[in-house]
């Protein structure tokens, strides 16, 4: 999918352009990181501090849209649409390390952690009301209905 974002980019993306992305990182991200490569001067794979730890989800941020000399956009053929695998691994200088950034302040608390409550001794904890009341949902009283077993009576 990402592919066909990036074929449809360079028929109106002007030199010096920037593409971002959200994918899913997985076995295929370097595969990805070095065909955008060839179009970007710089590529990250970031993921935001907002994002789960747990979650495979990133953004991938393409700056420096310089297309090959000899590239000419064409939507009747997918881009780089070569099947890599044990019997055509990629090797070489085409095989990188993708360079990772964690968005955010990496000191903030963490959405996938559960912290203790930051209680003294001399003083006892004590709970306190929300300050606004959960709201009234207009389903509510379809809900009551429906508990009540009224949709179900014959009529």
């Amino acid at each position: 999918l990402i592919l066909a974002a990036l074929n449809i980019t360079t028929h109106v993306l002007r030199p010096g352009g920037t593409f971002v992305a959200k994918i899913f990182r997985g076995k295929d991200v370097t595969l990805l990181y070095a065909q955008l490569k060839i179009f970007f001067r710089t590529v990250h794979v970031a993921k935001p501090r907002s994002s789960r730890n747990s979650s495979i989800e990133a953004f991938i941020v393409c700056l420096g849209y310089n297309p090959p000399a000899d590239y000419v956009p064409n939507m009747a053929n997918p881009l780089m649409d070569v099947p890599y695998g044990p019997e055509n691994p990629i090797v070489g200088s085409n095989r990188v390390i993708v360079p990772f950034v964690a968005c955010g302040d990496l000191r903030g608390f963490d959405s996938d952690m559960t912290y203790p409550l930051e209680i003294s001794d001399c003083e006892p904890y004590q709970t306190r009301d929300p300050t606004q009341m959960p709201i009234s949902p207009p389903y509510k009283r379809a809900l009551e209905l429906k508990r009540a077993n009224f949709y179900n009576k014959a009529l």
